[in-house]
């Protein structure tokens, strides 16, 4: 992700998350420190008309990494992209050499819990109304030694069927 690309990515963001969503100079301040030596990394997904479809972040701070953000434009869900984005800051993480890599989820999001699950994060806690103005709760969860092992963007299969 480049500072080009944060209006494409606000757009998404205010119709996914239209409670809590990020604010431009949040994501300005994020890809401040998105370059080498630096210790956040954000990636975006695009559809064959170079479209911004999806994006990503992650933070890592002596050997901790922690999911900033994952979002998938509702009408590309189901075809693999939100697998491909964690992929990318699993590995990412792994490279980093991070112990091991934390998210916060919204509870009553159990389309995006299930994809964690699928790539080996488990519940840890939770944070009471972590997600404001909502007051919703976030499910903690963690990866145990994120590693470059796992399955390779390019080989992953339409999510719809796993």
């Amino acid at each position: 992700m480049r500072w080009w690309d944060i209006e494409p990515v606000m757009d998404l963001e205010l119709r996914l998350f239209p409670e809590d969503a990020w604010s431009h100079g949040m994501f300005w301040s994020e890809l401040a420190d998105a370059h080498p030596g630096g210790t956040r990394h954000y990636s975006v997904a695009t559809a064959a008309d170079g479209t911004i479809v999806g994006y990503a972040g992650l933070m890592t701070v002596a050997g901790e990494g922690d999911v900033q953000t994952i979002a998938v434009d509702e009408r590309h869900q189901g075809a693999g992209l939100g697998t491909a984005l964690l992929t990318d800051l699993i590995h990412e993480a792994a490279r980093r050499g991070c112990a091991d890599l934390l998210l916060e989820v919204r509870v009553d999001n159990q389309r995006a819990q299930r994809l964690y699950e699928r790539h080996g994060f488990e519940p840890v806690g939770i944070r009471r109304g972590y997600y404001q103005p909502a007051n919703i709760d976030a499910l903690v969860m963690r990866l145990d030694h994120p590693s470059t092992d796992s399955t390779d963007p390019k080989d992953i299969e339409d999510t719809r069927h796993g």
